[in-house]
């Protein structure tokens, strides 16, 4: 309270909670309800954030709720619960098509099974409302605060990931080099040792477990995107082996660690990230090639 971020890692910790119950809940509706009661429209679900399949499958629980109906009856009934898609008949066609076709267990809709499915559904449809309303708060709150602008800037860093950033560290110029940061983040180097014996040399992972994740996330993000040095640094870590993960799992730690020195960079300089090309030259330097880019905050 006394740093004044109380209200933002109340925030954090709240949108987490819920994140994992609707990831949960969207696991189980994946793993057990449409497997027995509806196994074909899984095809359509998209990402845990649509709500629509939900609301369509909360009206529509069983094939036979849809075949009861004739095809336009059944299209004008989906058809507001579906939302904004472009190719929304075509859709609704291909789900009547489905039920018509499906293997699910016989069961009815009026059973105490499918009025369980219902209220897993009605569950989900809940976390994911409270998952936007915190974020829209978290938003409004920080809207016109600097840090929050200029990590915004970053490639791979969104509302959510800002958000946690701020939570968990505070203020970052209290940080005096990246260093210190990395060593809060668990991002540094260890080694274990006793006695004569030394092990391997490996991240300490002893720091903030919720904000190293939440740079791990944005890192992964940042990688997916183009035309930024995170993209190419995981480009020139990889391109020995493409397919090997466990090279892959190295390089994204070492993209995790670069998201965290230009996070401290940006914010204790109090400049906006630009992003840059890392070329490598002869004699084992990088060069920065910034010509329709540059960079601010060199790392």
């Amino acid at each position: 309270m006394a740093a004044g971020i109380n209200d933002l890692q109340e925030l954090s910790n709240t949108h987490a909670a819920i994140s994992k119950a609707k990831t949960e809940t969207w696991h189980r509706i994946l793993t057990h309800y449409l497997p027995l009661y509806f196994p074909e429209i899984a095809r359509f679900a998209g990402n845990s954030r649509s709500d629509w399949f939900f609301a369509l499958l909360e009206r529509f629980p069983t094939p036979g709720s849809i075949t009861a109906l004739e095809r336009e009856s059944f299209i004008q009934a989906a058809w507001p619960l579906v939302g904004s898609l472009v190719s929304k008949a075509r859709l609704l066609n291909d789900v009547y098509e489905t039920a018509r076709s499906s293997t699910a267990l016989p069961v009815a809709e009026e059973s105490a099974a499918i009025t369980m499915f219902r209220m897993v559904l009605a569950q989900a449809r809940s976390l994911i409302r409270q998952r936007k309303q915190i974020e829209e708060l978290a938003h409004a709150m920080l809207v016109n605060h600097d840090d929050y602008q200029l990590l915004r800037k970053i490639p791979g860093i969104g509302p959510v990931h800002a958000l946690t950033i701020l939570a968990e560290a505070g203020d970052l110029r209290q940080f005096g080099h990246h260093r210190q940061f990395l060593k809060y983040c668990g991002l540094d180097l260890a080694t274990r040792k006793s006695g004569t014996f030394r092990g391997r040399t490996k991240l300490s992972k002893y720091g903030n477990a919720r904000l190293r994740e939440a740079l791990w996330r944005a890192a992964q993000v940042a990688a997916r995107q183009r035309d930024n040095s995170f993209r190419y640094k995981l480009g020139r870590y990889t391109e020995r082996d493409r397919h090997d993960a466990d090279l892959r799992r190295k390089a994204m730690t070492a993209l995790t660690a670069k998201m965290a020195r230009v996070v401290h960079a940006v914010i204790k300089g109090g400049a906006e990230y630009r992003p840059f090309f890392e070329r490598p030259v002869p004699g084992g330097r990088t060069s920065l090639c910034t010509g329709r880019e540059g960079a601010q905050a060199t790392l």
